[in-house]
């Protein structure tokens, strides 16, 4: 069996591309090993994705955003900052970006869910759900993929969208340097005694980090970022002994705090791949680069991608080149590589910095938000880059070269 596109991974990452790839004449297969079940109705895992404006044009454009419900979206309006002791914090606001919002909050499962609503209406498209990839080499029909129940299949390209552990592109022979950064973070939905006001707030504390995403009514998610050992203790906590620690560590500042729903708890692993390509392979999404999640910049970052392979691959089918060729695939590995290892290099300092209870550090990062709180054209260049207004150039705007 001899298909063009093949695409490991039917999570956020896939689903976008194949929606991205949509319009190209091209006969797509997606292959996951999860049950169609769960691709359809994906459950609830505690991440919130905040999205850029940037990121929700992109989702416009895929047809995604439309399948959104309107309840399932929360406006970020601003952004606090704290630094230990401290109870001023840097603030980022709306005002500062030109736009109402800075972004959008919505949780991931339900852009899985509206991804494969709209892949699951798109022409040219099959999803084999429950079938995984065991091992990929180059044929004479162009790469093959060994599958789970025996078969194979040749594709013209294949695309890893496997996560950030990406078998594919380990059996590729695409390795990868990965960084645990000794810490797990554990996601809470609470509801909250007082009005968040749609304010983003993260603090860097001493022995950890917390961050409280705002959510439609006096809602929030809170991100606790602890050592993992302490992280599981208060995963396992009673529901009552957990409403009161939390509530601590933000310290009252929006009133009790009360669970609802589960907890999930995740282990902190930076991941950056020795390449992105190979021959007839491209990865993308967490597969082409694993973010700690302190930027917020993941998925967003994937979508950069996604709108970078897809564009080039429609230019070669243009000039009447293979989807495959290799200009396509070096010309989506360099562009994406200027775009993320900024942000990459720079969330790595931003977590060694916060994570470093040394007084050097403390001081250093202490004089960082005092000095970036008084500097309005700093927040207004990190507000409009949000909005997409101007000030510090996006990615795209970047490597196309078009001003801001």
């Amino acid at each position: 069996m001899k298909i063009d596109v093949a695409i490991v991974g039917a999570g956020p990452a896939g689903l976008c591309l194949a929606r991205a790839l949509d319009g190209m004449g091209l006969e797509i297969r997606l292959f996951d090993g999860s049950s169609g079940e769960s691709l359809a109705d994906p459950a609830e895992d505690g991440r919130e994705i905040a999205l850029t404006h940037a990121s929700q044009a992109v989702l416009e454009r895929l047809g995604v955003w439309q399948r959104l419900d309107s309840d399932a979206l929360s406006d970020l309006r601003d952004a606090a900052v704290f630094d230990g002791e401290s109870e001023r914090p840097m603030r980022i606001s709306h005002a500062d970006g030109g736009r109402e919002r800075l972004g959008t909050l919505v949780a991931n499962h339900h852009i899985r869910k509206a991804a494969w609503d709209a892949v699951a209406a798109q022409d040219g498209v099959e999803v084999e759900a429950g079938v995984s990839v065991e091992g990929t080499a180059l044929s004479a029909g162009g790469r093959r993929l060994s599958l789970s129940d025996g078969r194979s299949v040749d594709a013209e390209l294949v695309i890893a969208a496997d996560s950030r552990f990406s078998g594919l592109r380990r059996a590729a022979g695409i390795g990868a340097r990965m960084r645990d950064f000794g810490r797990s973070m554990l996601l809470a939905r609470m509801r909250l005694e007082h009005d968040h006001e749609h304010v983003a707030w993260e603090w860097f504390g001493y022995d950890r980090t917390l961050a409280l995403l705002p959510l439609n009514g006096r809602r929030a998610s809170a991100v606790i970022t602890l050592p993992h050992e302490q992280a599981r203790r208060l995963s396992e906590l009673d529901e009552a002994e957990f409403n009161r620690e939390v509530t601590a560590m933000y310290r009252g500042r929006l009133g009790e705090m009360r669970l609802e729903g589960q907890r999930h708890l995740y282990p902190l692993v930076g991941v950056w791949p020795d390449r992105l390509v190979s021959e007839r392979l491209a990865a993308v999404g967490d597969a082409a680069v694993g973010m700690h999640p302190v930027t917020a910049h993941g998925f967003n970052l994937g979508l950069t991608g996604i709108d970078i392979l897809s564009g080039e691959m429609r230019a070669a089918i243009g000039r009447g080149r293979p989807v495959s060729d290799p200009a396509v695939l070096s010309a989506y590995q360099r562009r994406h590589r200027m775009a993320s290892l900024p942000l990459y290099l720079a969330t790595a300092t931003v977590v060694g910095l916060y994570t470093d209870d040394r007084l050097p550090a403390r001081l250093l990062r202490r004089s960082v938000l005092r000095v970036a709180s008084r500097v309005a054209p700093f927040r207004q260049a990190v507000a409009r880059q949000l909005t997409g207004k101007g000030g510090l150039p996006g990615p795209l705007e970047f490597l196309r070269g078009t001003p801001p």
